[in-house]
């Protein structure tokens, strides 16, 4: 990207280094209001910035899985419920971050899937109903028994479902 500065010279032309963008679908802790939603925030661990409120265009089981209630999107489409969740774009940073904190690829892997825009803030804010891709983590690694469980369309940590999620601080 080319940018104009002034100078006590002049007016110098430079060319300044581009910082691409991804899109990340959050389901889960990393959604407002959620316990891990402040590290989305943190500016160390990079940029993200809010895009809109979208749910997937497939279904998907989101289940709540382990001895921490951890959820879960199984990678399993055509099961379970379209899933609700938040679009943010994210640099590079912070998707490093978040593949660090996701355990990916060992307990996540980072897929792209299609969505469906419900609504979101300010202007570029993406057209409501229209699609677009994203990377999601979800896991192809479970146990068999967790398409038995209870799937969810939208997850709350703090749900009256009563299966608290254990933060990570929390399990030592």
């Amino acid at each position: 990207m080319r940018k104009l500065l002034p100078t006590a010279l002049g007016i110098v032309s430079v060319l300044l280094p581009t910082v691409q963008m991804m899109h990340i679908f959050v389901y889960g802790t990393l959604k407002k209001g959620q316990p891990n939603h402040y590290k989305m925030l943190d500016v160390t661990n990079g940029k993200a910035e809010f895009l809109c409120h979208a749910r997937t265009v497939e279904k998907y089981p989101l289940v709540i899985a382990g001895e921490y209630n951890i959820p879960f999107l199984l990678n399993v489409p055509g099961k379970g419920q379209r899933i609700q969740g938040e679009i943010y774009s994210v640099d590079d940073q912070m998707l490093k971050f978040l593949d660090w904190f996701e355990s990916c690829p060992q307990m996540y892997q980072r897929t792209c899937i299609l969505l469906e825009m419900e609504h979101g803030v300010g202007a570029g804010t993406p057209k409501v109903r229209s699609t677009t891709e994203a990377f999601v983590y979800s896991t192809t690694t479970y146990e068999s028994e967790w398409l038995q469980k209870l799937t969810f369309d939208n997850y709350d940590a703090y749900g009256d479902h009563g299966l608290r999620y254990v933060t990570r601080e929390a399990r030592n």
